[in-house]
């Protein structure tokens, strides 16, 4: 299957987005296929990496967080399950395996993050965007309290509920549009790099 929607031509976008997507492609080495996808829409492709910006990566709007990069990764890997998106679970899981260094972590929470060999902390955080995810009208105090328990403060809640909405948006677009999965992400952080040979 392949996208529904054509990837505009790199070179026909606006400079500001074009000097992302390259910006990426030097870091990562190939250019993740959302990065594309959105960029048929400027408008959209701005508004979306800036509130992606504002949520996976705070700490460079001079935000502190209570959740670590694996953390949200997590987050979005275990929700994008729920809502059945082959290129999140696969491309944030990439993500999530280097930043908690477990090559199996990824599959076990898109799986079923119950039986991931997680922290309880992780597991309380999980709970709480799977209910997010799934039945938002329900939350209640008693759903902070959980939090408050591990160390989560109101905010930490904020950004667990705030990405778990976010992805969700970006599960659907996906979904629908039928974005796959760059081949690049499925071996990502599985297998450890190679030592380099002492000189």
């Amino acid at each position: 299957m392949t996208s529904r929607y054509p990837y505009p031509d790199l070179n026909t976008l606006p400079e500001d987005i074009k000097a992302r997507i390259l910006e990426t492609q030097d870091k990562a080495g190939f250019i993740p296929n959302v990065f594309l996808a959105f960029a048929r829409r400027p408008a959209e492709w701005r508004a979306f990496f800036a509130y992606h910006d504002a949520l996976m990566l705070p700490e460079t709007f001079g935000r502190e967080s209570g959740l670590t990069k694996g953390d949200r990764e997590m987050i979005v890997t275990t929700t994008s399950a729920a809502n059945n998106c082959l290129y999140c679970v696969v491309a944030h899981g990439a993500i999530l395996r280097i930043y908690e260094k477990k090559p199996l972590v990824a599959d076990q929470v898109a799986v079923n993050y119950l039986k991931a060999e997680i922290s309880a902390r992780q597991k309380a955080m999980l709970d709480f965007a799977m209910k997010v995810c799934q039945h938002s009208d329900q939350i209640n105090d008693a759903d902070f309290s959980a939090l408050h328990a591990h160390g989560f403060s109101d905010e930490d809640a904020w950004d667990i509920a705030a990405i778990t909405a976010f992805f969700g948006l970006s599960n659907r677009m996906a979904s629908f549009s039928g974005m796959m999965p760059n081949p690049e992400f499925y071996l990502i952080g599985r297998v450890p790099k190679p030592a380099k040979a002492s000189q």
